[in-house]
């Protein structure tokens, strides 16, 4: 990979990785259900051109990746996020969604598990088990439930994306944003009370941490990520993707204040060390495979065992 592309990987991390800090910071302010129609709607204003319509026959796979992808992966990131109140917790145990996805493609998919990914996939949620040790973790052990069911709809939406054909990025980000919006509206009206006051009361800080998570996250982010991923496949992208829970855990330390223990430092270290090695192995087998037909212009290839990330 030249050395451009390689910045270019960084600057993803980088944008991820800060997603964890200005959503948090945001949250402070305004509820989980909230921020996240508030985020929706950031990016339906300014990915709204984008959007197209899918291939004859895609629209239920489009409307349920919507759904989990854009609603209840959001959702649930930033509930977790708020009820943590630390970002190393929910920036690692984010990563399971990788392992998840693996075993999803093999239960609906078909798909092959070799001993040596199956060896991954154990140590990754071995790494989960231990986090859930953390004192610091056990005191809010809800926060754990809910960036692991945050991950499995990751998981789940990323394996229905790979059957989904008409669809390019910013338009699939678009699309998430015009499906899930409604449902996060309708449902933080009777949960957080009536959205126009808590806007109005809201500080500039919130603001601008919608629009980074919206803006930086998701159309910079997700941008870079397919137009690299067209270019060098997802398994090869993987493996330097996970500097970004690394950074986002140094931001939880020097700017947010965290103190992970070091069962949260060991169980981390499982869990990036499984996702890696699922990557790798990913990586290996496309490199053993014959050279796949180049997709059609404006295709998001998703071809690999690890799916696309969503932040």
């Amino acid at each position: 990979m030249p050395l451009s592309h390689l910045l270019l990987v960084l600057l993803v991390c980088i944008a991820w990785a800060g997603n964890f800090l200005a959503s948090a910071a945001a949250l402070l302010s305004l509820p989980p259900l909230l921020f996240t129609a508030l985020r929706l709607a950031i990016v339906l204003l300014v990915l709204a051109p984008f959007l197209r319509r899918p291939a004859p026959g895609h629209w239920p796979r489009l409307l349920a990746v919507a759904v989990l992808n854009g609603c209840l992966h959001f959702a649930l990131n930033f509930w977790a996020l708020r009820a943590a109140g630390d970002l190393s917790t929910v920036a690692i145990a984010m990563q399971s969604y990788v392992p998840m996805s693996v075993l999803l493609a093999a239960w609906l998919l078909g798909e092959r598990v070799g001993w040596r990914t199956a060896l991954a996939v154990a140590v990754a949620f071995g790494g989960v088990l231990v986090l859930g040790l953390d004192p610091q973790v056990a005191r809010q052990p809800m926060a754990l439930g809910l960036a692991l069911l945050a991950a499995l709809a990751l998981a789940s939406g990323s394996i229905l994306m790979r059957g989904l054909e008409g669809v390019g990025a910013f338009s699939l980000q678009a699309w998430a944003a015009l499906v899930g919006l409604p449902p996060m509206v309708l449902l933080s009206w009777p949960l957080e009370g009536a959205p126009g006051p808590l806007l109005a009361a809201a500080p500039a800080l919130a603001w601008a941490g919608a629009a980074y998570s919206a803006l930086a996250a998701s159309v910079l982010g997700h941008g870079l990520y397919f137009w690299l991923v067209r270019r060098h496949g997802v398994s090869t992208i993987t493996p330097y993707l996970l500097l970004a829970p690394v950074l986002a855990v140094l931001l939880g330390v020097l700017i947010w204040g965290d103190r992970p223990g070091p069962r949260l430092l060991l169980g981390g270290a499982l869990v990036l060390a499984g996702v890696l090695a699922i990557a790798l192995r990913a990586l290996a087998s496309r490199r053993s495979a014959p050279p796949p037909t180049a997709p059609a212009a404006g295709l998001a290839p998703l071809p690999d065992r690890t799916a696309a990330r969503h932040r």
